[in-house]
């Protein structure tokens, strides 16, 4: 049981740290390039801030950022893709973004961690 918990509690680690930083990376984004955003929507170019891009819109993102942050937005996608539904009615970005980055950190966080606990006193 040693072997499963430890696994629970490096998993709980890395999925909190994923969201956390896709979360982290998509708020400077839009605080630190808000002009060049809405310059950029406005001429028609868009970069999506959704949890759960479409293929087309995936591929438009992975032409604006590095392969690392790509990296780290794809297992965010997945990470988050469970909470999506919650707040993809939202017309906020922060909403949208923010809902189930909270939602996730709750359940990978707190949840994973919980059950690892409680797999070491079984």
């Amino acid at each position: 049981m040693a072997v499963l918990e430890r696994l629970m509690r490096w998993a709980a680690i890395a999925c909190t740290l994923f969201v956390a930083a896709g979360w982290l990376l998509f708020a400077i984004d839009r605080t630190g390039q808000a002009s060049k955003a809405t310059a950029a929507e406005i001429a028609g170019d868009r970069v999506t801030t959704t949890v759960d891009p479409d293929p087309a819109d995936e591929r438009l993102r992975e032409q604006v950022h590095s392969d690392a942050r790509e990296a780290v937005d794809d297992v965010n996608d997945v990470l988050l893709r469970p909470f999506a539904a919650v707040a993809e009615g939202s017309s906020s970005e922060w909403v949208r973004r923010s809902i189930p980055a909270l939602l996730a950190l709750l359940v990978y966080g707190i949840g994973l961690s919980a059950l690892a606990r409680y797999l070491a006193t079984r």
